[in-house]
């Protein structure tokens, strides 16, 4: 703020020239009275002639220089008066212009710290303000940023719940599909045991029928070696006529080439028994199937013998 500089009244400057004016007179006329003053115990002689004029008579000069210096002390009194009175109030007058320029010095001092005080003020109120916009700015920051923040983790967040659903729907997809193709495989597992239980009939079926034809051809093959030890066996057996309609079983083991290694005594009539078993000893090799199936069967065979 710009000072206010201080000027002069211009009410003051008239009476101002006329003290001055006053003074200048004063002074003049105090010169002039000390010219002409004298002793107040002297009277004032003063010789007037005239050429065409009477003289007067010294009583009428004194008296006429006593009433001079009289009129001149009542002057120079009323001129000191004047110049006390103006004096007074040139004192009134500088004490007023004092007062006032001391009030006015008091009202610019109060106006300067009315001043100084408003501006105190205002920068408080600039300061305040600054302070309230920084902190609204940074809460206006944190704001943005605890939003950006927040979004940031809603964002995240969604991005997780995304991924996991997604996740979600993949296992489930893959656990649908694993059901499909472990019912598939159990349907396939099934089909093929259904194949393979139909297969394992179809084989045991004919494996029976395979067995039972080997069997059948063994039993075959076996009666009829069966019947060639017997005839071998009737042709070379001796039957007494005691012996005839008599019974007797043999056991004979054969060796793989029909040598005959061992006949048991036999159960039955011992005649005949003994008979049959001299002559299976003396034959010493029966017909035996080349068949394995048959020599197993042949090998130990139990032998019935009917003296006939």
């Amino acid at each position: 703020m710009a000072k206010k500089s201080w000027s002069w009244p211009s009410d003051w400057t008239v009476p101002l020239v006329l003290s001055l004016l006053v003074h200048v007179a004063v002074v003049g006329l105090m010169i002039f009275g000390m010219h002409f003053q004298m002793p107040f115990d002297k009277p004032l002689q003063v010789e007037l002639s005239s050429p065409n004029a009477p003289q007067p008579d010294n009583q009428e000069i004194v008296q006429a220089v006593t009433v001079d210096q009289a009129a001149v002390e009542k002057r120079v009194n009323e001129i000191r008066e004047r110049e006390r009175q103006t004096e007074l109030a040139e004192q009134r007058r500088q004490a007023e212009l004092e007062r006032r320029a001391e009030e006015a010095r008091k009202a610019r001092a109060a106006e300067q710290q009315r001043l100084r005080e408003l501006q105190k003020q205002q920068e408080a109120e600039r300061r305040r303000l600054e302070q309230e916009k920084a902190a609204a700015k940074k809460e206006r920051e944190e704001a943005e940023k605890a939003a950006a923040a927040a979004a940031e983790r809603r964002k995240r967040e969604e991005a997780a719940a995304a991924k996991a659903e997604a996740e979600r729907k993949r296992k489930e997809e893959e656990a649908r599909k694993a059901e499909e193709e472990r019912k598939r495989r159990e349907q396939e597992a099934r089909e093929r045991a259904e194949r393979e239980r139909q297969l394992q009939e179809e084989l045991a079926r004919e494996a029976q029928a395979r067995a039972a034809a080997r069997r059948q051809q063994v039993q075959t093959e076996l009666e009829r070696y069966r019947g060639l030890i017997a005839n071998v066996v009737q042709r070379n057996w001796i039957v007494d006529d005691s012996m005839r309609g008599k019974e007797c079983r043999l056991d004979i083991t054969l060796a793989r080439s029909g040598f005959v290694t061992s006949v048991s005594e036999g159960e039955g009539d011992r005649a005949v028994c003994e008979s049959a078993r001299r002559a299976i000893l003396k034959i010493g090799t029966l017909p035996v199937s080349q068949d394995p199936e048959v020599y197993e069967q042949m090998k130990n065979i139990t032998f019935p013998f009917i003296a006939d």
